[in-house]
């Protein structure tokens, strides 16, 4: 798996640079037009505007379709921060110009696109090719009266990455399957676990977990319904699962358990590569991440290891702005992309994990290892993780922002202000931003 490795650290430096790129574009109101793409003397141009390592353009799937489709040219910008690249999009929905042909949604976005912006995107619902996707991956980007607004790229599946080198130091197992098997069923046993750690690990100090807000957003995530329920209405301020959650990631910040490290915010890349912390929860995509961000010095250090329980955690759509002067031609465009062959391509460049029901029985899914994690078997762990991610996966308008406000709680936790005092906080904060 040279390859797998390989073109994931050259896929972030790829996104890292693009991103600066999308950023300087978007802010400079160049781009004025209503998609940007068009035809002319026989040539179509399609554009896209994605983020992060959505793995279209970095494993090579733009240019091998501009190959097979000479008369088309493709054009993507690539913003590295979500945030930033969604708080751009709405503004530009808004104004009716900016857009790209083809944008990607974040699963945090979808539900607010679905209900507020359907208008604006181009419906996929009955297009040949299509009917390859988990069912419950389908429902999160359709409206209510039935029309799809984007076709899935990747899902989140959980695992927790961790250090063997430091479990040796802590007296605890290094297998995977040994390590799974010790908080197997159970977030409170992953905590128990890091209590153990924290007693026993001989060398200098390292924290057992990097966040908080990494266990809670797991945790989370392993329940049908999170921060609404499915009629549209806010529960997150009464929902068992949340308050469950809260409580456990509350107990890791306060017994010192963490690194005090935000996922992705600064400090974690820094946290990764001189390696203070000894586990991490993570989806499939983050696997490049780390990966990336470790860096060589610790390759064959890190494994994965089973999550506790099932969850779902991130994964895109790409949608079809309605107006755009070439939408059938960017529609044929990202069913190619996110169908099943194209999908497993992805995954077994970069580990994103399939939205495909058919890619996910792909051999070269099943089988695949990584080589940085000691060629431990994610096409197995992360293909198990996905059958246990529960078939209702209930949405809601402001996910995105609940689930960053909550995150910011938490590390207020971390920084030494009590549990309660935290929750007001985010509550007040979640009320104010979300009206």
């Amino acid at each position: 798996m040279g390859t797998y490795g390989s073109l994931r650290r050259k896929a972030a430096a790829t996104a890292a640079a693009a991103g600066a790129l999308a950023l300087v574009v978007g802010c400079s109101g160049s781009d004025d037009s209503v998609t940007g793409g068009g035809k002319k003397d026989g040539k179509v141009t399609i554009t896209m505007g994605l983020y992060g390592v959505m793995g279209l353009k970095e494993t090579g799937l733009l240019e091998q379709y501009e190959k097979e489709n000479p008369d088309v040219d493709i054009k993507a910008e690539i913003a590295g921060d979500e945030q930033t690249y969604y708080t751009a999009l709405q503004t530009r929905l808004a104004a009716g110009n900016g857009l790209k042909d083809i944008q990607g949604i974040e699963i945090g976005r979808a539900k607010e696109i679905t209900e507020t912006q359907s208008d604006k995107f181009a419906d996929f619902a009955g297009m040949a090719g299509t009917d390859h996707f988990l069912p419950w991956k389908e429902s999160q980007i359709s409206t209510a009266d039935g029309k799809v607004l984007g076709l899935g790229t990747d899902i989140g599946p959980m695992a927790v990455c961790y250090r063997k080198d430091y479990f040796e130091k802590a007296g605890l197992p290094t297998d995977r399957e040994e390590v799974g098997k010790l908080w197997e069923g159970d977030w409170t046993k992953y905590v128990e676990v890091g209590r153990t750690f924290k007693k026993d690990f001989k060398g200098d100090k390292v924290a057992f977990t990097d966040s908080a807000s990494g266990l809670f957003n797991a945790m989370v995530y392993g329940y049908p319904e999170q921060y609404y329920d499915d009629k549209g209405d806010l529960i997150y301020d009464k929902n068992p699962a949340v308050k469950e959650a809260w409580s456990l990631a509350s107990d890791a910040a306060e017994e010192g358990l963490t690194a005090k490290l935000r996922q992705f915010q600064p400090g974690w890349d820094p946290g990764l590569a001189n390696g203070t912390f000894a586990t991490a929860v993570c989806p499939a995509w983050m696997l490049s991440h780390i990966s990336e961000k470790a860096g060589e010095a610790n390759k064959g250090k890190w494994d994965v290891a089973r999550a506790p329980k099932g969850a779902n955690w991130g994964g895109s759509f790409l949608g079809v702005i309605e107006k755009s002067p070439v939408k059938e031609e960017a529609k044929k465009l990202v069913a190619w992309l996110t169908a099943p062959e194209q999908q497993a391509h992805i995954f077994k460049e970069i580990g994103n994990i399939p939205s495909s029901e058919e890619a996910l029985e792909n051999a070269d899914v099943k089988n695949a290892e990584s080589e940085y994690f000691d060629n431990a078997p994610i096409g197995r762990i992360f293909g198990a993780a996905a059958q246990e991610i529960p078939d209702k996966q209930v949405l809601g308008r402001k996910d995105g922002t609940i689930k960053d406000t909550f995150s910011q709680g938490l590390a207020l936790v971390e920084q030494g202000t009590s549990r309660d005092e935290a929750w007001k906080t985010t509550t007040e904060r979640i009320e104010k931003a979300v009206g």
